[in-house]
């Protein structure tokens, strides 16, 4: 079976689901996920995880992110972008890029930010963008989210009432661009929403190096894998590892805590109390986390051994 990961590059009208739903069909396996949803009319990375790698999805998600993304003022929509209903519109020709560029200022580190009311966040089990859509939307509560930074690309008023700017926005998990189209428009007194949006980055997975949803479909029907899936540790490079000998692999598969250090050198960048776990063939067998006993480790994840 293949395991691993794809760096698919969405394309526009589609929804994540329906990427994963071929790229399942096309691979032939029951066991695929998607790290982080993009809505239908954006596009750009969306990595796809197959086999085994499904059960490093988390890792992805809460990888860092990156979007390109064109934020559209004088006008606010319900759904905060273009595929909305226009709720209030204003004349935001008096907006230049300095008044952007202030209304940006606040977003560094951890802010607080409030979901669309049309989004995939529940409440008591309740789904947001169902709720809305019954007409009685969800009132979301602000939660606490992350920005690495956000840069102004461009500033085009050639419709000075309607002036649009593109911009460069690194992200933590759980960031809605849309609701940083809709607040900056509110900031600035004119109203906002969020028009074309492509995401460029997710971890270690590049815009640049994506293969485009049909492509991939191809590749996978034609039995071509190595020129398509990436190892599924390729999400874990930041975690220190651990080379395991055969006696350590089968105690590892059967739940049991070693002993054993790290390599030195990969502790002291280590940004996490887990480890990677490899055996003696170079396969990834496990993930590990500091056991009771002062120098051992436990598996809390172990991988069935490759086909």
């Amino acid at each position: 079976m293949v395991r691993g990961f794809i760096n698919v590059d969405k394309p526009q009208g589609v929804t994540s689901f329906d990427v994963v739903r071929r790229i399942r069909r096309a691979a032939n396996t029951r066991k695929v996920g998607h790290a982080g949803t993009l809505d239908p009319n954006a596009t750009g990375v969306l990595p796809i995880a197959l086999g085994e790698a499904t059960r490093l999805i988390e890792e992805l998600v809460d990888a860092p992110k990156r979007y390109r993304a064109e934020v559209i003022l004088g006008a606010a929509t319900d759904t905060y972008d273009v595929d909305g209903e226009v709720t209030e519109t204003h004349d935001a020709s008096a907006v230049d890029e300095a008044a952007l560029r202030s209304a940006l200022a606040p977003y560094d580190g951890e802010v607080m930010q409030r979901p669309p009311a049309y989004s995939a966040v529940k409440r008591e089990g309740v789904t947001a963008y169902r709720a809305a859509r019954s007409g009685q939307p969800l009132d979301l509560e602000e939660r606490p989210v992350t920005v690495f930074g956000i840069d102004l690309l461009e500033f085009d008023a050639s419709d000075p009432a309607r002036p649009r700017a593109i911009l460069d926005v690194r992200c933590g998990k759980g960031f809605y661009v849309r609701s940083l189209a809709h607040d900056v428009g509110h900031a600035l007194g004119v109203g906002g929403h969020l028009g074309n949006l492509r995401r460029t980055q997710v971890g270690p997975f590049l815009a640049e190096d994506a293969t485009p949803m049909d492509a991939a479909v191809l590749l996978l029907e034609a039995g071509e894998h190595e020129r398509l899936v990436h190892a599924p540790d390729l999400v874990l490079t930041s975690w220190p590892a651990l080379i395991l000998g055969a006696d350590e692999v089968s105690r590892v598969r059967r739940g049991m805590d070693i002993v054993m250090l790290p390599r030195r050198d990969y502790v002291r960048g280590a940004q996490r109390p887990q480890a990677r776990a490899y055996g003696p063939d170079g396969a990834l067998v496990a993930l590990m986390e500091p056991g009771r006993a002062v120098g051992t480790w436990h598996p809390f994840r172990v991988f069935a051994p490759a086909s």
